[in-house]
């Protein structure tokens, strides 16, 4: 497959081929540790499975092809896959992270890296200004969302890019949006990372993490750093992920029409204070997503009067289910703040409790806007 045939024919086959030996369309499930040698050294390309195998390849191949990227990484989750990138900076290092952020994202860097010596600034990247102003001599990595996990911000991917001194390595978080969606090397990216337990595998059964891009030299560090620290994906979730990506054009169109309804439904509903959401034109920055994004996505957030309210709603609703994780083709609810962003509640960049997320699934929308109407009677 090439850039130039369409997505959905891309998603289907984007870095598989028929086997063989067999002529099985579907990628095989090499189920196995270890592969024998012919001599000691000489094998067939693999030798141990932590350091590849050849499921774990093809989802590789996959996500490279999708993105539009030379290399594809794969990891056992989205945070191993963020953890390999920070492996690449030396303590003193400075990063610029965007103010709203997955939960367990900040967790990692305040938590866990800042331990070892990095620095982190958290900024407002909705405005390069702001980039400016927290630009220092020592920055080395720029981490951004793009959809904002939970409050639905944009980065203007271009802006930013074109906003760092070379030498900056420019990392996007894109698992809200997808490469269905918005390829970000495109758009100045060096690379892109994905929880690929969300859009890409979207059915709710395998979690795992990817990486994409197209520098040489940070390839093979980066594939380095994932044999040496064994973070990776067995093949039954390479597996379950590739066969995910196959809708993956199909289901985020039904994501964003069925959220677009959902949406202006709850714009115009009396409880509901704000809406989040891309594709609504009061969005504040709803001309940067219709150049930006091919579709709006599948999430949207909500502001209720109070924390209470706001519990309420999530346990009143009976087809979307009260559950952390995105992406799947079933609808979810939940209230970050006392659950995926819970470990941000005492920061600078804490979620309020007012706030609901939906990932809106595939299911019919009449049925899913009257379970909302239910829930907010």
């Amino acid at each position: 497959m090439t850039q130039k045939h369409h997505l959905a024919t891309r998603t289907v086959h984007a870095g598989v081929t028929p086997d063989p030996t067999t002529g099985a369309i579907m990628t095989p499930i090499y189920q196995t540790s270890t592969f024998v040698q012919a001599a000691p050294g000489e094998h067939k390309g693999y030798d141990y499975s932590r350091s590849g195998n050849p499921t774990r390849t093809a989802l590789e191949q996959c996500i490279a092809e999708l993105e539009g990227a030379k290399y594809g990484l794969a990891f056992s989750s989205g945070l191993a896959a963020i953890d390999t990138i920070m492996r690449l900076l030396n303590p003193g290092d400075h990063v610029i992270v965007g103010n709203d952020v997955y939960g367990g994202t900040f967790r990692l860097f305040e938590r866990v890296h800042k331990r070892y010596g990095l620095e982190f600034t958290w900024a407002d990247l909705t405005s390069p200004e702001a980039l400016k102003a927290a630009l220092q001599p020592n920055t080395r990595l720029l981490w951004l969302e793009t959809p904002t996990n939970p409050l639905m911000s944009l980065a203007d991917m271009s802006a930013l890019a074109a906003g760092v001194p070379a030498g900056v390595i420019v990392a996007v978080d894109n698992t809200f949006a997808s490469p269905a969606i918005q390829q970000p090397l495109a758009f100045g990216a060096h690379i892109v990372m994905h929880s690929s337990t969300k859009y890409l595998g979207g059915h709710s059964d395998v979690v795992g993490g990817l990486l994409a891009l197209n520098d040489d030299d940070m390839h093979n560090t980066l594939r380095f750093l994932q044999n040496a620290v064994g973070g990776v994906p067995g093949p039954m979730d390479c597996f379950l992920t590739l066969r995910g990506i196959k809708t993956l054009a199909i289901r985020m169109e039904r994501h964003s029409s069925n959220a677009l309804r959902i949406a202006q439904f709850l714009e115009d509903h009396p409880a509901v204070r704000r809406v989040r959401y891309p594709g609504l034109e009061s969005h504040p920055q709803y001309a940067l997503a219709q150049r930006q994004m091919r579709l709006p996505g599948g999430m949207i957030s909500l502001e209720l009067e109070s924390s209470e309210a706001a519990r309420r709603m999530t346990m009143r609703t009976q087809i979307f289910a009260l559950a952390e994780s995105l992406g799947g083709v079933e609808s979810l609810i939940e209230q970050p703040g006392t659950m995926t962003h819970m470990s941000t509640s005492d920061s600078t960049i804490a979620v309020p409790n007012t706030l609901v997320r939906l990932s809106v699934g595939i299911e019919h929308v009449d049925d899913l806007i009257d379970d909302l109407r239910r829930a907010l009677a």
